[in-house]
């Protein structure tokens, strides 16, 4: 897997299967690169993000 992802990818390598989720995540502060009308999702930004955004739930 390439270090930057298409929003496909991302959605996959996250686990989600919805755009809307996508981008709830990126609302809340996951970065977006964008190169002319594509945008990428670096593979080491979702690490970052969801290593920051890690929550334990106790049930």
């Amino acid at each position: 897997m390439t270090e930057y992802l298409s929003y496909k990818q991302a959605m996959k390598y996250i686990g989600c299967n919805s755009y809307k989720t996508l981008g709830k995540l990126i609302n809340e502060g996951l970065p977006i690169i964008q190169v002319g009308k594509t945008k990428k999702i670096s593979k080491s930004a979702i690490d970052e993000f969801m290593k920051e955004h890690q929550k334990v739930i106790n049930k």
